[in-house]
């Protein structure tokens, strides 16, 4: 059974649609009835996905208004399959026509060709475009929803760095007081000058930049995960994985992690206000799997763009032949700012999953 366009357990999304195709969705089992749920409170999460108007973002501009085509009544969730799309509107596929036998360097073309025998949709990428990503901001903007009202559960994304400049800030532990730059997606006001700059300096030249997103979960009860094969980490990365240009991930101290002795590691246990914490986090508030009711804290790294105007060497898969491709189209500079809100939305699938697993969260919410 080919069931790789579905992820979840208890909470479950089927994502479907194509960058140039009529449209893009999921489709949402698993969610509980009750949930007072308005057009409103997804578009805010989609507007965040959307490009800001500013350096490096592609001209593509597409509306993005969401519709909602079941599961919800009189503004709440009725407990059955929750259908949300988004039309495409603003598709020039004429380009693509042209170098779909010569793949592109850095992108899915040739293993998509390989893996659906040439009958995979090429134009912007078709399944692989990152515009798929919209499927789990649709559904992530009702799981956070969910986790903000029935437990107080708060979720940040911010970029980390762009390319060598990185910001020095620790984590934040009170997200109330945290302003994200709605350009940057950059929380450290100290590097947003910096990283424009070399945006528009990779725009300039016609190359790309990647860059590191943190994320935060905060006021996770700990009991979270289920060993062996369904960790919370696990459950994290896989999700995280599917978001296209995602290379890497680590939770707390992740790779540093190896440089460190284990009495430098180890988070020893505290009492604070009556609960059981630790003094330190590097395990990034999971230990074997299970959220221990720390912050949850890792970073994804997001690779640079792979579609970029200078000349770069490929293959005519037809003939056999090398060749070279200037991509042209319309195209981010750099595509980590608008991974910000994808992994928010990621982030809070995989916790509502697992709440609910858990029964933290009810079938139905009065």
């Amino acid at each position: 059974m080919h069931d790789g366009n579905i992820f979840g357990n208890s909470f479950k999304i089927v994502s479907f649609g194509e960058s140039h195709g009529k449209c893009m969705g999921c489709v949402i089992d698993g969610c509980p009835a009750g949930v007072k749920i308005s057009k409103q409170d997804i578009q805010k999460e989609l507007d965040q996905r959307r490009p800001q108007n500013s350096i490096g973002s592609t001209k593509r501009a597409e509306p993005d208004q969401c519709e909602i085509l079941s599961g919800v009544f009189n503004g709440y969730t009725t407990g059955a399959p929750i259908c949300l799309i988004v039309w495409n509107k603003d598709v020039d596929s004429s380009y693509y026509e042209s170098i779909k036998d010569t793949p592109r360097p850095g992108h899915a073309d040739f293993t998509a060709f390989i893996k659906y025998g040439g009958f995979n949709d090429y134009r912007g990428g078709g399944r692989f475009s990152g515009r798929s990503t919209i499927s789990i901001v649709l559904a992530g903007a009702i799981a956070k929803k969910i986790l903000l009202t029935q437990l107080n559960i708060q979720i940040l994304s911010y970029i980390k760095s762009v390319a060598n400049i990185s910001s020095k800030l620790p984590p934040p532990t009170d997200l109330s007081t945290i302003h994200r730059d709605p350009l940057t997606k950059c929380i450290d006001p100290s590097i947003i000058e910096d990283i424009k700059n070399a945006i528009s300096d990779a725009q300039h030249q016609g190359d790309s930049l990647g860059g590191i997103i943190e994320s935060i979960a905060l006021n996770l009860p700990p009991g979270l995960g289920e060993p062996f094969f369904d960790t919370l980490e696990g459950d994290l990365s896989k999700i995280l994985f599917a978001i296209p240009a995602v290379k890497a991930v680590e939770f707390g101290s992740g790779f540093m992690s190896s440089t460190l002795t284990g009495s430098k590691h180890n988070d020893p246990f505290i009492i604070k206000k009556g609960k059981i914490l630790t003094s330190s986090n590097n395990s990034g508030g999971i230990n074997g799997g299970i959220s221990n009711g720390m912050p949850i804290i890792f970073r994804t790294t997001i690779k640079p763009t792979p579609s970029i105007s200078i000349s770069q060497k490929t293959v005519n898969i037809k003939t056999l032949q090398p060749t070279s491709i200037k991509i042209r189209g319309r195209h981010d500079t750099i595509i980590a700012l608008r991974a910000v809100p994808v992994i928010e939305s990621a982030t809070a699938i995989v916790i509502l999953d697992h709440a609910i697993r858990s029964h933290i969260i009810p079938p139905i919410i009065k």
